[in-house]
């Protein structure tokens, strides 16, 4: 049976309904009303998962990524729908991608050494139940996609989710205690509470159950976390600047960064949020941005509302977070075509839609007149961060040089943004980077702790 718009329409309708109706049953597949029961019904799942085989959470795990897959739309769909940010389409294939390459059990392995005195080994164990911190920009792919890493490396999660998001995130939670049910894990290997708030989040932060906090949001979630005084994987802010030389592909520079930028209406914290451009090839880099790639030529006086509308009062408008270049467009009072799906301009690196994290596709062009120079604008446009920058460049010790200067989590060269999360890209898919706190792009191994096993004068057979 083919599943039409409206059909998928119907089915998110329904499930919110049924969300609704359900609000009132206590601890239904991971969903609570009090922070402190969802972490007691986790602590006692994990104790269930830390007897489980390898290979029994792998088909926990195996479950879980075809439950994605099958309700890939309907979460799309219901973020867009419950958040207002983001593209529907983009969004199912960032479920997919969760599905398809976030690593399991095979992340978890073994370090050893053999020799005259004995075997030593260094194990990956869990550290019991984490608890998670979760944004409104990628809510269930992030709630998914940590879940498979914590519970590969034997944990539990407890998720405080952004509220503007609950709704999507309590389907995503349903779906993995679902998932583990089926296949004979337990219930609770991912919980969370009805209506989270920053007082469920102290909760779960200081809870004596808690010994890992990963925190996927904006600085002062981060903070929080780093100060909690528990140990903590932090995910913070990015203001990734494009940096184009003359050595580049130009046309396939501006088409790569124009669809990084627009990808998912620019929510992913990787995506290009800038370009720095060396003079000699800023013009046909924008020529090609404006004329085979959708982008529209900003005037300084729409520069100036969008500024005013955007930055309202200098503080970022969250109704502007994860609109498409149209919306934005809109409400300054300007009508485009449907093919317009980015905004640019010309401007200096102090300029407010350029210097400020956005996560809507509006990408400044900063013109530098020449390498160096570029570099000295895109360091100080990247804040210190140290989260993600991008590269266009044929020449390797350039390539080289930026990298060392940037100094950030990911640097992808010569391709769109969205490759460092494997997607046209080699390597796994995380929605938690940890730029903040050291571990970079976390996997199953970044939720487990070292544990050092010593057998002295046997086992060496050499």
């Amino acid at each position: 049976m083919s599943i039409n718009e409206q059909m998928v329409q119907d089915i998110v309708q329904d499930v919110l309904a049924k969300m609704q109706i359900a609000s009132d049953v206590q601890g239904d597949r991971g969903v609570f009303k009090d922070m402190n029961e969802a972490i007691e019904a986790a602590k006692a799942s994990q104790k269930i998962v830390a007897k489980m085989s390898l290979d029994h959470r792998e088909k926990v795990i195996s479950n879980i990524r075809k439950k994605i897959m099958e309700n890939a739309e309907i979460l799309a769909r219901m973020g867009v729908q419950e958040t207002g940010m983001g593209n529907v389409g983009h969004k199912i294939l960032k479920h997919q991608l969760v599905a398809e390459k976030t690593p399991g059990t095979e992340d978890i392995t073994t370090q050893a050494w053999s020799g005259d005195r004995g075997l030593t080994l260094i194990e990956m164990g869990p550290f019991g139940v984490i608890g998670a911190i979760t944004p409104c920009t990628n809510p269930s792919e992030t709630v998914l996609c940590n879940t498979i890493g914590m519970f590969a490396g034997g944990n539990t999660v407890v998720f405080n989710p952004h509220p503007a998001a609950i709704k999507t995130s309590i389907y995503a939670v349903n779906l993995l205690n679902e998932a583990s049910v089926e296949v004979g894990g337990p219930d609770n290997i991912a919980c969370t509470v009805e209506h989270p708030t920053l007082e469920t989040s102290n909760i779960m932060m200081k809870h004596p159950a808690i010994q890992l906090i990963a925190a996927t949001g904006g600085p002062g979630v981060v903070t929080a976390v780093l100060s909690s005084g528990r140990r903590g994987i932090g995910a913070g802010a990015g203001n990734p600047p494009a940096l184009v030389d003359e050595t580049a592909d130009i046309r396939k520079a501006a088409e790569d960064i124009v669809n990084g930028c627009t990808f998912d209406n620019n929510l992913p914290c990787i995506a290009e949020k800038e370009i720095v451009a060396v003079d000699s090839i800023a013009d046909e880099l924008m020529h090609y941005m404006v004329n085979e790639q959708g982008c529209y030529l900003a005037s300084k006086e729409e520069q100036d509302a969008l500024t005013n509308v955007v930055l309202a009062g200098g503080k970022l408008n969250r109704k502007c977070v994860g609109r498409d270049a149209k919306t934005l467009l809109g409400m300054i009072g300007v009508t485009v075509p449907d093919n317009i799906r980015c905004i640019t301009f010309e401007g200096p690196k102090e300029h407010p839609l350029i210097a400020t994290e956005l996560m809507m596709p509006i990408l400044g062009v900063v013109r530098a007149k020449d390498f160096d120079d570029a570099v000295e604008q895109a360091v100080w446009l990247e804040h210190g961060n140290r989260h993600s920058a991008h590269i266009h460049s044929k020449n390797v010790d350039r390539i080289t040089k930026y990298a060392k200067a940037i100094d950030t989590a990911i640097l992808v060269k010569n391709g769109p943004s969205y490759a460092a999360l494997g997607f046209g890209g080699e390597g796994f898919c995380t929605f938690t980077i940890a730029s903040r706190t050291g571990e970079g792009l976390t996997s199953a191994s970044s939720f487990t702790k070292r544990r050092r096993c010593v057998m002295t004068d046997s086992l060496c057979i050499r």
